[in-house]
């Protein structure tokens, strides 16, 4: 058993400057009962990252030479296996050098202990040498006595206020393996405090930054622009690689357009050619969330309803009376067929005495349109998100939707800069999760629910309803509702008549 361990460590070591040579060799490729065993090997793109990240490393070890870092990113569209390749990296870094640090990062906490640390996990097990290591939930390390400190792998959160992880990465004479997964995300100051860390004379450093090109600035950017002369950029078009959804992608070519930003960063792998690609900023949202506003009394109460199409969204009731969004909490209901919802409709409009009803009335959604005509609904409309943009705006350098979901949206937008909401997270982010993309006839298209779900957001229900509130202008009114049950009741005792 001894000799089998030696001969085992030997082969590994062997591989200490070749990460294709090693891929291929520590995993079951084709072999039956695995994960693998319809796969001969790392997709076409793999092998040439792995292939250039080895190239650069053996460089450094030729005659006169310098080891120099071996900085790579690839910018890419969705499903092209882009885990799967940060987990045979670290695999090979780890197996091949001991005492190997590996510290990976993503975006958000959520993408790095729900995605990108258990896909490394599950490769890890599928190791010929799995048993040198030991996994756990956000670490792994080596199970040599002496060594688990020393010789690991460690996903590690980020926080401007917080970034000594990244400050104190050191390993000298060693090997260094830094990834940055969804790179486009993680802020320009971590970039820059990693980088000042990694200057260890005589140290592999290999550093892979890897993610969709969602912003067209930033230290991502950078490294396919001003620094293309320091990283080896690659950008891979989704379409181009073996086992991706080739007939969604061609649903998002009709939907958003061929050359829109939708596609250019979700298929493509090309950065955008406009700026944020979120609608809603972050800051903004919050800023609504704190600030301090109320409603004039003759502001129309309106209410928006988004109705439910699938087992696991919400349907929610929201009131908005003018810049208050908040003084009535919005109602969220599940598992409600549309005579029920109706029902809740017709009974909360009646309470607060709503000068306008806005329903979504696509798919389900003209079931609890038609029963809430039957209940005689005062102010009812129906709203089609799909419909075309039909505000009226005489600026001639106004923005342009390509539909009446995105026009609502765009006068929320604007209506968050002065308006307040509640202090909810799932509030919060429902409204800056959707992304907005151009069509080919410059109009903003904002990004299908359906899409958020395969980028793993949840559908934004709650953003959704106040944006309903947005449909159309209602006038203000003297019997303007509000939470005192309709007409309010100052206005009711007053006769400007009487002496």
């Amino acid at each position: 058993m001894a000799d089998i361990q030696a001969q085992l460590a030997d082969a590994v070591a062997s591989y200490a400057l070749d990460p294709e040579g090693f891929v291929l060799f520590a995993f079951p490729w084709g072999q039956a009962g695995t994960d693998l065993a319809d796969a001969d090997g790392p997709r076409a793109w793999q092998r040439d990252i792995l292939r250039s990240i080895g190239e650069k490393i053996r460089a450094g070890y030729e005659p006169g030479s310098v080891l120099m870092p071996a900085l790579q990113a690839v910018a890419s569209g969705h499903g092209i296996g882009k885990s799967a390749l940060v987990s045979m990296l670290t695999a090979w870094a780890l197996c091949t050098c001991p005492d190997t640090k590996a510290v990976i990062t993503a975006n958000t906490e959520p993408q790095l202990r729900t995605k990108t640390f258990p896909e490394i996990s599950k490769w890890f097990r599928l190791l010929i040498c799995s048993h040198w290591f030991r996994v756990h939930g956000m670490s792994i390390h080596s199970t040599m006595p002496g060594h688990c400190k020393t010789w690991r792998a460690d996903a590690v959160t980020w926080s401007e206020t917080n970034l000594e992880a990244f400050a104190g990465l050191h390993n000298v004479g060693r090997r260094i393996l830094l990834i940055f997964d969804e790179a486009s995300g993680i802020i320009d100051r971590v970039w820059e405090v990693a980088e000042g860390a990694l200057t260890d004379e005589g140290t592999e450093i290999i550093w892979c930054a890897f993610g969709n090109p969602t912003q067209p600035s930033g230290r991502f950017f950078e490294c396919f622009n001003r620094q293309r002369d320091r990283w080896s950029g690659r950008q891979v078009d989704s379409r181009t690689v073996d086992g991706t959804n080739k007939a969604l992608f061609e649903q998002w070519a009709e939907t958003y357009g061929e050359d829109s930003d939708f596609m250019r960063v979700r298929v493509k792998g090309q950065f955008p050619r406009a700026g944020s690609m979120q609608f809603i900023g972050t800051d903004t949202v919050a800023e609504a969330a704190r600030r301090e506003v109320s409603a004039i009394i003759t502001d129309a109460l309106v209410m928006g309803v988004d109705v439910a199409r699938y087992g696991d969204d919400q349907s929610v009731i929201f009131f908005r009376k003018g810049r208050d969004a908040r003084m009535i909490p919005p109602i969220c209901l599940r598992k409600v067929d549309t005579m029920q919802l109706a029902a809740r409709v017709a009974d909360e409009a009646q309470r607060y005495g709503a000068d306008a009803v806005f329903i979504d009335g696509g798919g389900v959604g003209a079931g609890v349109v038609d029963r809430c005509r039957q209940l005689h609904v005062r102010g009812l409309m129906e709203v089609q998100f799909g419909a075309r943009a039909d505000r009226a705006n005489y600026d001639t350098n106004a923005e342009r939707y390509a539909n009446k979901r995105a026009e609502m949206w765009g006068t929320m937008r604007t209506w968050l800069k002065t308006g307040g909401i509640p202090d909810d997270q799932t509030l919060m982010t429902d409204l800056s999760g959707p992304w907005y993309f151009f069509n080919p006839r410059n109009e903003i298209v904002l990004e299908r629910k359906e899409d958020m779900k395969k980028r793993g957001l949840a559908s934004p229900d709650m953003a959704d309803a106040l944006a309903l509130t947005f449909a159309y202008p209602v006038l203000k009114s003297h019997q303007a509702g509000g939470p005192w049950g309709g007409r309010p009741q100052q206005m009711q005792d007053y006769d400007p008549w009487k002496a």
